[in-house]
């Protein structure tokens, strides 16, 4: 590999808010924030919206969206479809 062109590959810590999860991984992802970890170190810390752990393909769990309210907020914007 070329020197100086690839970023730093690194231990850093991703945290699932919604499930309260976290897990230590390596990646190119730089955060500002850091965490201490079960280990006693500092790894910088990124946050995401869902992981294995929330997500309803592997926990099982359906969530129901407000698909009325979607398609009506469709038809008031771009109005009702005729028939043909």
């Amino acid at each position: 590999m070329r020197e100086g062109i690839h970023p730093e590959y690194r231990p850093v810590v991703f945290r699932d808010r919604a499930a309260d999860y976290a897990f230590l991984t390596r990646s190119t992802m730089t955060s500002e924030r850091t965490i201490e970890w079960e280990d006693g170190n500092a790894y910088p810390v990124v946050d995401v919206e869902i992981s294995n752990v929330s997500h309803p393909f592997y926990t099982g769990t359906v969530r129901v969206l407000d698909t009325a309210g979607r398609v009506e907020r469709f038809e008031r914007r771009y109005g009702k479809r005729g028939g043909a």
